[in-house]
């Protein structure tokens, strides 16, 4: 069993987790060997995250070794994906979900200086923040996790702001100043889950996916994907949504959708049995209130 990843450490890690899944799950497809990839995103550190929105930077390459049989299955981070679906390829589903909060890095949000500044790449966190301060200012930032780490420790920058489960998976967890609840800064499509990609027609190694997948975390990162879809938006537009299952097993979502200027953030909730049919619904209900379309958010994806 070859399993395509990305190169970075947390992207290792993320395959490492599934290849120990496959083998306490008794996988019988031989030996595991993990084939690093590097992505567009890992080689191209100059261009800000928000430019590069809907490309699939990040994945493309890794999907790209399992279409051409030099790998059987491709781990990625699950907010990296596309929205729509890869020909020749199946989303098989999602390990069990990682904690799905952003956190910061340096300070906490009420101990940031008045004018401070926070360091993200995304447009979906600023606007939230900005929200929360109004007084705040943002820089940029890329590069593999330490690199943002380190970031915060900068003269120029209070704080930055990260995704609480690649700290947590790469026992960086005691760096968390804050954890913002989905309430407070609505997660990105997919955030905290580990997905797992195979080949459409191939049989055995969607065998052993099925056996490992989280029934509950693949049940809503495809609502929270259907949410993304019918927006018709890419991996970091301003947007968001992050969803849950209760005891009796009904569904339930909080998303959000900011103005293409940036200037309105409009949030939503509801609950349902189906959750494909509620990301849709949700998606709706917040391009009406927003003023937006379909048409508009695949526009600025395309140029993204």
């Amino acid at each position: 069993m070859r399993i395509a990843t990305r190169s970075s450490p947390l992207a290792t890690w993320q395959a490492r987790a599934v290849a120990t899944a496959l083998e306490a799950a008794g996988s019988a497809l031989g030996d595991i060997e993990l084939v690093p990839v590097r992505t567009a995103g890992d080689l191209d550190l100059s261009t800000p995250i928000s430019e590069m929105s809907g490309r699939g930077v990040f994945v493309t390459e890794v999907q790209a070794a399992v279409l051409d049989g030099r790998a059987d299955m491709a781990v990625h981070s699950a907010k990296d994906m596309r929205s729509e679906p890869t020909p020749g390829l199946t989303l098989a589903g999602c390990l069990t979900r990682g904690d799905a909060r952003d956190a910061l890095v340096g300070m906490a949000l009420d101990e940031i200086p008045r004018g401070g500044v926070v360091a993200t790449g995304s447009q979906r966190r600023q606007c939230q923040v900005a929200a929360l301060r109004a007084d705040l200012r943002f820089t940029g930032l890329r590069g593999n996790m330490a690199r943002r780490v380190a970031a915060a420790t900068q003269p120029d920058v209070d704080a930055v702001i990260v995704a609480a489960a690649a700290l947590e998976r790469l026992g960086e967890s005691h760096r968390i100043a804050q954890r913002f609840s989905p309430v407070e800064l609505v997660p990105q499509v997919g955030q905290g889950a580990i997905a797992i990609e195979h080949r459409t027609d191939d049989a055995d190694t969607a065998a052993a996916a099925g056996v490992i997948i989280d029934e509950v975390t693949t049940r809503c990162v495809r609502a929270e994907r259907a949410f993304l879809r019918t927006l018709g938006g890419g991996c970091d537009l301003p947007t968001g949504a992050h969803a849950t299952v209760d005891a009796h097993g009904r569904l339930s979502m909080i998303a959000l959708l900011a103005t293409p200027d940036r200037g309105r953030i409009e949030r939503t909730t509801g609950s349902d049995a189906d959750g494909e049919s509620l990301g849709a619904a949700l998606a709706h209900e917040l391009m009406a209130r927003t003023g937006t379309d379909a048409t508009t958010w695949a526009s600025l994806a395309d140029d993204a």
